[in-house]
């Protein structure tokens, strides 16, 4: 019979079809019980897999009932969402856990709709996420969020964030009124940026998804040396110029040692709603190859859909509008990739030491 460091040792190289890791490189906790011909597992992950933990439950008792020849055995699996490391010498937000920026490099590869359905993605998994609009010029999450009442605030110092679908949102959009355009310098901008995140009331967030403007400017400059990132997700479309652009970003979290979890590809492929025929609109296979270029994770690719268009724009996320669907199971598996490959990293134990203060009396 097998001991518990062996059966232990079994369940940390299960190679887990959903993260594409296995449980052992996602520090996954493991308690083993074994008493006499009777076996209980106890996992912890460190992500969220709400939609995902029966069909995890059912390969390990087949795993493990065959490996120990035990027919006793049951598998017990929850999660704990830790906080992450940083870029060196910034301080974390109160309430925020982790804090995962989406960027694209490029404008018009469908990058805000991802992130809006990768944040109800990983609320639907089961986590706290708020998502925060960092486009100053053209936030268009109120819209995506069917939102337009103003922040309140309580304490006259703070604004609350707005609530919808089980999301905490934030952005520029909430402040003004839409049609009105920001004709701001940069300073005004990264100002706007640093207020929206730090006053913004937020409630016991294990992640913030913070949608980036295109480029790699003033924004992305503020974020990268003034906000605690745990991870970076780049979007993009198979094209040449969109990889262009997202290379770029890319190339840009490796300088201010933000780590990238991974390449996301956008409308890899359209499949006609008439006839159903399937044409690589923007060529085929970019994304992957990015990947495979930069040694980062292809998290996974999305087709052009209309119903992503027009989910968006009446304010009903696909992920909300139709949660059962297969396009939302797409969003869900990338967003519980993404938060298997933030579980990897090493925790954030900043706020785990006392500050040591000498005085001389």
């Amino acid at each position: 019979m097998l001991n518990p460091p062996q059966i232990e040792q079994i369940v940390n190289d299960y190679q887990d079809p959903s993260s594409q890791m296995t449980l052992g490189e996602t520090k996954a906790k493991i308690d083993i019980n074994l008493d006499g011909d009777t076996l209980v597992v106890g996992l912890t992950l460190g992500y969220p897999a709400k939609g995902y933990v029966e069909s995890l439950q059912s390969d390990l008792l087949s795993l493990l009932k065959d490996q120990t020849g035990l027919d006793n055995v049951s598998v017990n699996i929850d999660w704990n969402i830790t906080k992450h490391k940083v870029q060196q010498g910034v301080s974390s937000i109160k309430n925020i856990k982790n804090i995962i920026a989406v960027a694209s490099g490029k404008g018009g590869v469908g990058k805000s709709t991802t992130s809006v359905n990768l944040a109800l993605a990983l609320a639907a998994e089961g986590a706290k996420v708020g998502v925060l609009d960092a486009d100053i010029y053209g936030p268009s999450q109120p819209r995506m969020l069917g939102k337009t009442q103003r922040p309140e605030s309580v304490d006259g110092k703070s604004i609350e964030p707005i609530e919808s679908y089980g999301l905490q949102s934030m952005s520029i959009g909430f402040l003004i009124d839409e049609e009105e355009p920001m004709i701001w310098r940069g300073p005004m901008v990264t100002q706007a940026l640093e207020q929206m995140l730090n006053d913004t009331n937020w409630k016991d967030l294990d992640y913030l998804v913070i949608d980036l403007p295109p480029g790699t400017g003033d924004i992305q400059l503020t974020l990268s040396q003034k906000i605690p990132v745990s991870g970076a997700v780049i979007v993009t479309t198979p094209q040449d110029i969109s990889l262009l652009d997202a290379r770029k970003a890319l190339k840009m979290f490796e300088k201010v040692n933000v780590p990238v979890m991974g390449v996301i590809e956008n409308m890899s492929t359209h499949i006609c709603s008439q006839c159903g025929h399937e044409e690589h609109i923007f060529g085929s296979g970019g994304g992957e190859r990015m990947a495979q270029q930069y040694d980062v994770d292809m998290l996974g690719s999305l087709p052009l859909d209309i119903k992503i268009r027009e989910d968006a724009d009446r304010g009903q996320p696909t992920v909300v509008a139709d949660p059962d669907g297969e396009l939302s199971m797409a969003y869900r598996t990338i967003a519980r990739r993404v938060a298997a490959r933030l579980a990897k990293q090493g925790k954030d134990f900043s706020t785990a030491f006392p500050n040591i203060v000498i005085k001389n009396d």
